[in-house]
């Protein structure tokens, strides 16, 4: 005799469920009860529907209760809540929605697959809010859609910078809404690492979408219209979607009896029973264990629900299964970008106090030489001396998915780290390259694993330079216009190995490039010359993201949004390179950072005036493009991203023709002078302080500063402890009679044989002032150039190896040079 099965709640996991259980048992009787109308629907595609990518209602629904009924002989009974279980009795209690009549339904086996519901806070006002949604289901759908096609609202605020906030987000926006997100956290998408995180925030803000980040909405009024922020401020709305998290729906197992574990959810044992072994639970309403680390967790994604309701009916079934966790993996598009990722981030690493490194590359997505290779940002999570795979993490615009699936298939499989290189994935050069980026991580896992290098993460940079620490950023010049780390000396890869003379031996070293591998290389070189080395992670690219003004055009400057392309039409053209017709340059496909190189190079051929447009798969061109206009005084006349390219237009110089039509928001440059620069003359404690105090200052108004360092004013950057080096007679006695280093300076007046620059050392440290070290140290950090002049070097017997690290070398035409372009010249 079969078994009477009641599956309480439909879609991913109770429809599995019963589809599987009568595949298995042609027997058993089985019964679905479901709260609402439709049984089984695609409820990760609401938000399609309703910004207009998915075109018909009816496609949202994977089985109808009719279809159900006819395919697999199921008792499928809609509109009808289950209320509550007599487990002793064996009995459901169930009431009709249309009705509100009772019924008692005896089982043998219960299986609960009820999900989980949004959480909407106790917010003052929020219940009097008639244009305030949440999206759960088709109903939900349905009022969103229904309000943005007959009410006609302009603003929306999303408030939630998760999963479904962003995709609602961006599906209000393709209906053409201006649309605010809200959070209260720090980033958004918070199951990335931040670092990984930001670049879709401001993809997303280039396709005006806005966000606030550490805010959070105290109060509603005016029926949803205005919204009282957490930081004073109002906003004014035309509607709502709530979307900051999910609950499990767990009343009826709490009524129950059910043990409940994290945040409410239902706990079940690798068999997916409950605390009562004839009752199963699925789906978003259980606790499952994290499969990596081993903690209790919740995830609520819809391959979990389908698999567990699959392996509930196969025990219920006798067959031999075990539910061992959850990876979490997930991916979101936004726009023209994917995000993907699986396993552990390493917020929660650092959480749970486990032994981990963190690798970032940025291969392409597939051969360069082939048309639409984009960029991909990889972040691969794993134990440094087990090379056990904790997570990754992928963004870009093509191929994101695809190696996180193969990285998700490896953690599954217990490859190590290192692994990852063996594996022989499917190769043509539309598809991916020789060495896939999954092979590139697994290279690049390999070198920390196996000590070939040491890295300095994105985070650790800028503390790494403040206590001392000599970064020498290995890219060519004219990398640097698009930005650099401050306090980095260049010294370009090619040049290294004939310049080994001029990094010191006894200082710690980083190495920084654009993505990381240029790194790796003069890593290796160095440490095989007996340097003490690190290489940044990821390069400038990733330092870069995390320290530059997260909103693309600043704030209260709304940057306008362009949804057109004319650039396409024309990006296989060949247009005459003459004054007065545009150029256009395709640099898609290129990887980081050939598309500035390529802007750079065209740009000094042009005349002035003359327009250049050029595309890029590089996401991240949209934001270097901006800060390279505004280092080479270029005017960036528009930027857009369609199509999973960035378009951009730029104006050589700053000159605006008559005829534009606008410019995008950038300060003005030409004719303005914003550079300052200093002789240093003087080797007095009391004059080097004040230059120092007063280069930092304008640093900190955003001037580019060079301080020229000659004759006496040289002392104060020879070494404290320098090397030995070989001089003749005459430079010995200069150097004898010389201070050397900042702490043997004395004072310009009541020197009083040294004690009074004791005395003043003693009374900036009482007076919380920064000692000269200290200035001179955060003046490096700040970006202030230091030039030492070479002829008074020669005059006065000083060697470049008895400088400290970071000092340029240059003549007064360096010096004449920087003096052109600056509108403060001091001499001291």
């Amino acid at each position: 005799m079969g078994k009477k099965i009641v599956i309480i709640g439909g879609v991913a996991g109770g429809a599995s469920a019963a589809a599987r259980l009568r595949r298995l048992n042609e027997q058993d009787e089985i019964i679905l009860l479901e709260r609402g109308e439709h049984v089984s629907f695609a409820n990760c595609g609401l938000p399609y529907y309703i910004g207009g990518s998915i075109d018909s209602r009816e496609k949202l629904f994977l089985q109808t209760p009719q279809g159900i009924r006819q395919r697999f002989n199921i008792d499928v009974r809609t509109l009808t809540e289950a209320t509550s279980i007599d487990r002793a009795s064996k009995l459901v209690m169930a009431r009709s929605v249309a009705t509100g009549e009772i019924q008692q339904i005896p089982y043998d086996i219960v299986i609960l697959s009820p999900g989980a519901k949004p959480i909407v806070p106790q917010i003052p006002g929020i219940t009097g809010a008639n244009n305030l949604f949440t999206l759960r289901n088709i109903p939900d759908t349905d009022k969103i859609k229904a309000f943005v096609d007959h009410q006609h609202p302009k603003h929306a605020t999303v408030i939630g910078a998760g999963f479904i906030g962003l995709e609602m987000a961006e599906n209000l926006r393709e209906r053409g809404l201006e649309v605010i997100v809200i959070d209260r956290g720090t980033q958004i998408l918070n199951p990335l690492d931040p670092e990984m995180a930001r670049p879709v925030e401001e993809h997303m803000r280039l396709h005006g979408v806005e966000f606030r980040l550490n805010e959070g909405v105290e109060a509603v009024s005016q029926e949803g219209r205005l919204l009282q922020l957490a930081s004073g401020a109002t906003l004014a709305t035309d509607m709502i979607i709530l979307a900051i998290g999910v609950a499990p729906e767990n009343e009826l197992a709490r009524n129950s009896g059910l043990e409940l574990g994290v945040r409410g959810a239902v706990k079940v044992n690798t068999s997916l029973q409950t605390s009562d072994p004839a009752i199963y639970a699925v789906g978003d309403v259980i606790e499952v264990k994290d499969r990596v680390q081993g903690y209790e967790t919740m995830v609520s994604l819809a391959w979990g629900a389908n698999r567990q309701g699959r392996l509930a009916a196969d025990h219920i079934n006798g067959r031999p299964i075990s539910y061992d966790g959850a990876l979490g993996t997930a991916v979101i598009k936004t726009f023209g970008l994917t995000s993907a990722l699986t396993g552990n981030n390493e917020k929660m690493l650092k959480s749970l106090g486990v032994p981990y490194e963190a690798i970032h590359i940025h291969p392409n997505s597939h051969a360069g030489y082939y048309p639409g290779a984009a960029p991909i940002a990889i972040k691969l999570l794993f134990n440094p001396h087990t090379g056990d795979i904790y997570g990754a993490q992928a963004v870009g615009s093509e191929g994101a998915d695809k190696r996180i699936d193969v990285v998700a298939t490896a953690i599954r499989g217990n490859l190590k780290a290192n692994e990852l290189a063996d594996i022989e994935l499917a190769y043509a050069p539309p598809y991916s390259s020789a060495k896939d980026p999954v092979n590139m991580a697994g290279y690049a896992a390999s070198n920390v694993i196996e000590g070939m290098v040491q890295n300095l993460q994105w985070h650790e940079v800028d503390e790494f330079s403040r206590t001392g620490g000599l970064i020498i950023d290995v890219r060519d010049e004219a990398e640097r216009l698009a930005g650099y780390i401050p306090g980095s000396i260049n010294i370009p890869l090619s040049e290294l190995r004939g310049r080994l003379a001029e990094i010191p031996s006894d200082q710690e070293i980083a190495v920084a490039c654009q993505v990381g591998l240029r790194g790796y290389i003069a890593a290796r070189m160095l440490k095989q010359h007996g340097f003490h080395v690190k290489n940044v992670d990821g390069g400038y690219k990733t330092y870069a993201v995390m320290n530059r003004d997260t909103g693309i055009a600043p704030h209260g400057e709304e940057q306008p949004f362009i949804a057109g392309s004319s650039l396409l039409a024309a990006a296989d053209q060949k247009a005459p390179e003459t004054a007065g017709q545009r150029l256009v340059l395709d640099a898609c496909g290129l990887q980081c950072p050939g598309p500035i190189l390529k802007v750079y190079e065209t740009v000094q051929s042009m005349k002035d005036g003359q327009q250049l447009e050029i595309a890029a798969t590089d996401f991240g061109f949209a934001a270097d493009i901006r800060q390279w206009c505004l280092t080479t005084q270029n005017t960036l006349e528009s930027v857009e991203v369609s199509g999973g390219k960035v378009q951009a237009r730029v104006r050589k110089g700053t000159q605006q023709p008559a005829e534009a039509s606008f410019t995008l928001p950038m300060p003005e440059v030409r004719n303005v002078k914003n550079g300052t620069t200093m002789v240093v003359f003087s080797g007095d404690l009391d004059k080097t302080i004040a230059s120092f105090i007063i280069a930092t200052g304008a640093a900190a108004m955003g001037k580019q500063v060079t301080m020229f360092f000659t004759f006496w004013g040289l002392n104060l950057l020879r070494r404290e402890h320098g090397p030995r080096v070989e001089k003749n007679v005459l430079d010995k006695l200069f150097g004898l009679m010389m201070p050397q280093g900042t702490r043997k300076l004395p004072l310009s007046r009541m020197n009083m044989g040294g004690l009074g620059a004791k005395l003043i050392r003693h009374t900036m440290k009482r007076k919380n002032v920064n000692s000269l070290e200290e200035l001179m140290q955060g003046a490096i950090h700040a970006g202030v150039k230091l030039m030492a002049c070479t002829m008074s070097m020669d005059i006065m017997g000083i060697k470049q190896e008895e400088l400290i690290a970071g000092v340029e070398f240059g003549g007064v035409a360096s010096y004449l040079g920087a003096a052109e372009g600056s509108g403060v010249n001091l001499f001291i």
